[in-house]
């Protein structure tokens, strides 16, 4: 796995208290105590953002990988790359938005197999020739495909058969469909790889050298990374590494509607497109284009009793291990949480409650 790798000096997010943010002054403490009392484990950085500016900013050390590349126990510190794992499949949604609105990448209601003319011989199949690239967005190809009951560590995992194939992209829409195309979300790392290579077809570039240019230094980040597979094709699903600062950074630009520090960086219709709900995933999320969404119920500790509960609608990408960002517009709130629980069946649980115990339970 050869990464890509590029840096720049980015300045600094602006801070401001806890309590100028709307929150209890002890919002850091109650994260130590969920370390103490082991509620939480292996969380390598917590980071919220309120109205613009950072209100927490901590790190801590803990065993880590790079896509499955043991990388021992680091201490993780303000530039220390982190793996996002699946995060990195809504920041190519974003990528594809932003390649759209440069007319380098065929619209949503574009006929799928015609972005990909050496498999044209697959749409002779009625159903693979309705799909459509939102099809692909949406993850609702309709296809066999098994990601998430099947562990990342076994080899008949969907998306390690697709890396190691011959060639990914026959691989991923040579499956088998299985449900009428635009009925059912299946999650699908395929799918992105589809985004990525019409990505890197129509502008030319690296899937990480058109995200830098188009995304990543107009938001002023630092270091990335994108690792690659032994032909260099990036593992587009999967295979970002950022700093926690600029994850939070892009959860900023989503609830702010694509444009940050006055400056627009992504259409706002795509932005609307991306967070509007198409799918269901299951009882409680939601799917756009690579972007989850839910509302999520939790209760605040004072204020009117009438309003210690809240029900906030949220958007989200999630990743493997315990990445998390959660951008909550009704509250202009950003939480960026990294971890290194990887293919364990708790991974879910610390992240989200530093969520629910720590940053919402602080809210005042």
């Amino acid at each position: 796995m050869a990464p890509s790798i590029s840096s720049a000096q980015p300045p600094s997010w602006q801070t401001q208290s806890p309590e100028a943010a709307g929150f209890a002054p002890d919002l850091s403490a109650r994260l130590d105590r969920l370390i103490a009392d082991k509620r939480i484990w292996n969380v390598h950085a917590v980071l919220v953002a309120r109205h613009g500016k950072l209100l927490l900013e901590r790190y801590f050390a803990g065993t880590d990988h790079a896509r499955g590349r043991s990388l021992g126990t680091v201490a993780f510190g303000p530039d220390t790359l982190h793996d996002l794992r699946s995060v990195s499949k809504s920041i190519v949604g974003l990528l594809y938005g932003l390649a759209l609105s440069q007319g380098k990448v065929p619209p949503p209601e574009a006929p799928l197999l015609s972005s990909f003319p050496a498999h044209a011989d697959l749409a002779g199949d009625p159903a693979r020739a309705q799909w459509t690239v939102h099809h692909v967005l949406t993850m609702t190809m309709g296809t066999d495909w098994d990601e998430l009951g099947v562990p990342y560590t076994d080899p008949t995992n969907s998306e390690i058969e697709m890396d190691r194939a011959p060639d990914r992209y026959r691989y991923v829409l040579g499956r088998p469909v299985v449900f009428e195309p635009g009925t059912r979300w299946v999650y699908s790392g395929g799918a992105t790889a589809l985004l990525g290579r019409m990505i890197v077809e129509g502008t030319g570039r690296s899937l990480h050298d058109f995200a830098r240019e188009a995304l990543f230094e107009p938001l002023d980040f630092g270091p990335s990374e994108w690792l690659t597979d032994e032909k260099g094709d990036a593992f587009a699903a999967s295979g970002l590494r950022l700093r926690p600062r600029d994850l939070a950074r892009i959860g900023q630009l989503v609830l702010q509607g694509g444009e940050i520090d006055g400056r627009r960086i992504i259409p706002k219709d795509w932005i609307v497109r991306a967070t509007t709900q198409y799918v269901s995933c299951d009882e409680v999320r939601r799917y756009g284009y690579q972007w989850y969404m839910g509302d999520m119920a939790f209760s605040v500790p004072s204020g009117p009793r009438w309003n210690r509960n809240r029900l906030e609608r949220f958007q989200g990408a999630y990743g493997n291990g315990g990445q998390r960002l959660w951008v909550f517009p009704g509250m202009d709130l950003v939480v960026a949480v990294t971890a290194g629980n990887y293919d364990t069946p708790d991974q879910w649980v610390p992240s989200l409650r530093v969520l629910r115990e720590a940053v919402l339970a602080s809210m005042v």
